[in-house]
């Protein structure tokens, strides 16, 4: 790449030509592609890691619970803000617009679900929890739109942008939107790392801290399971901790997640594209790393003002390879939980597993529609009649992919209280009513069609074509 120094300058002064975007995302930009060149990809030092202990690592139940009393609920939620991640796009479910405006159960939305939780909590409790939703410039115009139905809520809902960067040709390290692609394909959101950044910019951090808030609490619009939990705020206060990640249980299904550990003496979470590719196959394994990130952060709204002034929050940067018709190009990231080492009296709590239900693929959206949850004031409840605490897994095959095709092969969706795992490969359609137990694979044949008829019964079997039904 030749001289670092040469390299960042030519590509300087090529960002500032840029019209699209604004000084502060320049800056911003350059900053991170600084870091970049003189670190390249950092990597952890794999003997230094350590389980974090009891006091680092809160196992959720030894929670003081929180006050019961209403008054002081109203106060503990008068100090609480709720921030959810909405930039991401439906893309991978076959759906165009943001992601938090798919269906997902009843007729809501994920955005409904938030607002209807938000708003049970105002109502009950007269206290003002307000909601933000950071957009990405792919759902920020969609977003605006839908708002407007949410008009006449007793919620302050607020939005604000993640930042807008240039994709950097990797030949030659110079801006795609310098080179005459200046539609939407040559920029990118550079990860949710830059939450904090975007929220002292947009002044969206100093109306809130105007306003006598203290925390935050982030998470994925997508996780049905991030709701406001009054024992981990009331923890947090009371204790003074400015960080608080909530890790999870892993499983099988989880291996890839981020996980908590102890380094130096503190908290920090550890991802696995910094993981040396030596021990990646211990890193995945559930013996050593027993819990994962749930991506849900609770965070300090002062300490976040303090750590962006000062310009402390350098998260690891992921390098993110991507090709735009046959141009390789470069994106730089950062994940917003990586910042949790820059944070005083930084904890993680091992919350239960109901606090992560993420509806990623569709196999997820056939959890959260059956008859495993019911739906209360906005909010996911899971079904008491389930005995086994883990949820079933469930592979479709590439037909039931898209949003769209999934709904057309349900006729309506089968109760799967006491399913262990599902998998459907083919051309296989389900008709209403079907109940499914046990262990149960349902394969159509090649070129043929498998309907499973109205009111079937499939409890530990193998079904092949017609006959075995």
């Amino acid at each position: 790449m030749g001289n670092s120094d040469e390299t960042l300058e030519k590509l300087r002064s090529a960002v500032a030509t840029l019209e699209q975007i604004s000084e502060k995302e320049k800056s911003g930009f350059i900053n991170l592609v600084s870091r970049y060149l003189s670190l390249g990809a950092e990597q952890i030092e794999w003997h230094k890691i350590q389980t974090p202990t009891d006091e680092l690592l809160l196992p959720y139940d030894t929670l003081v619970h929180s006050p019961q009393d209403a008054e002081a609920i109203k106060k503990l939620l008068d100090k609480l803000v709720v921030l959810k991640l909405n930039g991401g796009l439906g893309t991978t479910m076959g759906c165009t617009g943001p992601k938090s405006v798919i269906e997902v159960r009843d007729g809501f939305t994920f955005l409904d679900l938030i607002v209807l939780q938000i708003e049970f909590l105002n109502k009950k409790y007269g206290c003002n929890v307000p909601l933000l939703l950071m957009n990405s410039f792919n759902t920020n115009e969609d977003t605006q739109k839908i708002l407007e139905k949410y008009a006449t809520s007793n919620i302050e809902i607020h939005t604000f942008n993640q930042s807008k960067y240039p994709r950097l040709v990797v030949d030659d390290f110079l801006p795609l939107p310098c080179k005459g692609r200046t539609g939407k394909d040559g920029w990118y959101p550079p990860g949710h790392g830059d939450v904090y950044q975007c929220l002292v910019n947009s002044g969206k951090l100093d109306m809130l801290l105007s306003q006598g808030k203290e925390y935050v609490f982030i998470a994925n619009s997508d996780n049905l399971g991030a709701t406001v939990d009054l024992n981990i705020l009331n923890h947090l206060i009371q204790n003074q901790n400015e960080v608080c990640v909530e890790v999870t249980p892993k499983t099988l299904a989880d291996v890839k997640g981020g996980t908590l550990i102890s380094y130096e003496g503190k908290i920090q979470l550890l991802e696995i594209a910094q993981v040396p590719d030596e021990y990646v196959s211990e890193f995945k394994s559930i013996q050593k790393f027993k819990i994962f990130n749930t991506n849900n952060l609770w965070l300090n709204l002062k300490a976040i003002k303090r750590l962006v002034e000062g310009d402390a929050l350098k998260m690891e940067i992921i390098p993110n390879p991507k090709e735009v018709d046959g141009v390789k190009v470069l994106q730089l990231e950062t994940a917003y939980g990586a910042s949790v080492k820059f944070f005083d009296n930084a904890i993680g709590i091992n919350v239960p597993r109901s606090r992560f239900l993420p509806v990623k693929a569709t196999s997820d959206f056939l959890l959260v529609q059956s008859d495993l949850y019911t739906l209360v004031d906005g909010f996911v409840i899971r079904n008491k009649a389930r005995v086994n605490p883990s949820n079933p897994s469930i592979e479709l095959g590439p037909e039931f992919k898209k949003v769209g095709d999934f709904l057309r092969r349900f006729k309506s969706i089968p109760s799967i209280v006491e399913l262990d795992s599902l998998k459907v490969s083919g051309d296989v359609w389900f008709g209403s009513g079907v109940v499914l137990k046990g262990k149960v694979s349902i394969t159509a044949k090649p070129g043929e069609i498998l309907e499973i008829p109205d009111g079937s019964l499939i409890d530990n079997k193998e079904i092949n074509g017609p006959e075995d039904i």
